[in-house]
């Protein structure tokens, strides 16, 4: 990628852009409410599971994939995307945040990128005519600003890790040292699955990630609660 194309994959990826991720757990809480993640040791285990059984097969495919159909310039395939990546997510809290941050992000690429297909995505999405998943909106931008896709999908993983680390930052006895120890000690298993997500095409899409699931549903019934999801 040009340094343009890096940027660009940077400013999207990065903690700060307002896609509202900091108000997400993904089903943490519930781990840590229930005294199942409470240390470094155990948010990695979580976050290792999740990526590997969930994000990796599904969301991060789905970049990679969404990024060949924009650069078609195939909105059906982007659509056809973005449900089968919504019939993948059983829990409604899961699917919801997805959904949000994907609507959040479209919003403000919308606002940096003048593009046709972008624009009719939006427009869809906007109708409820396609739920806006952030996976299949961060592909999009993806085509649209060049980047490479293993590199988009590694940075896709590594932003949902970090969401995630910082959750359990605010939710359990844990220094932002140990965060990055954390972050750093998964690099491999995202370069690797960055790596594979290349290889899967819509057909072969996959989530098994039960326990984190079930957790996402309990959450909602949870009786005090700092995180939306």
């Amino acid at each position: 990628m040009n340094s343009s194309a890096l940027l660009a994959l940077l400013q999207f990826s990065d903690g700060t852009f307002p896609t509202g991720a900091y108000a997400h757990s993904c089903g943490l809480e519930t781990y840590a409410q229930d005294g199942i993640v409470y240390d470094a040791a155990s948010v990695e285990r979580f976050l290792r599971g999740y990526l590997a059984g969930a994000v990796g097969q599904a969301d991060a495919a789905a970049v990679t994939i969404a990024i060949r159909a924009a650069a078609a310039i195939d909105l059906r395939a982007c659509v056809e995307l973005d449900a089968a990546l919504d019939a993948m997510k059983p829990a409604a809290e899961q699917r919801a945040a997805s959904r949000q941050l994907g609507r959040q992000a479209l919003r403000i690429a919308t606002a940096l990128i003048d593009e046709p297909l972008l624009a009719q995505f939006a427009h869809l999405s906007d109708r409820d005519a396609t739920p806006g998943h952030h996976a299949v909106v961060f592909g999009i931008a993806g085509a649209l600003f060049e980047w490479c896709p293993v590199d988009a999908a590694a940075a896709y993983l590594y932003s949902t890790a970090a969401a995630i680390v910082g959750a359990a930052l605010r939710l359990i006895p844990l220094g932002q040292t140990q965060g990055q120890v954390i972050l750093r000690a998964l690099a491999p298993l995202i370069s690797v699955l960055a790596d594979d997500a290349l290889r899967i095409d819509i057909n072969n899409l996959a989530s098994f990630a039960p326990g984190v699931e079930i957790a996402a549903m309990r959450h909602a019934r949870l009786e005090a609660r700092l995180f939306r999801s």
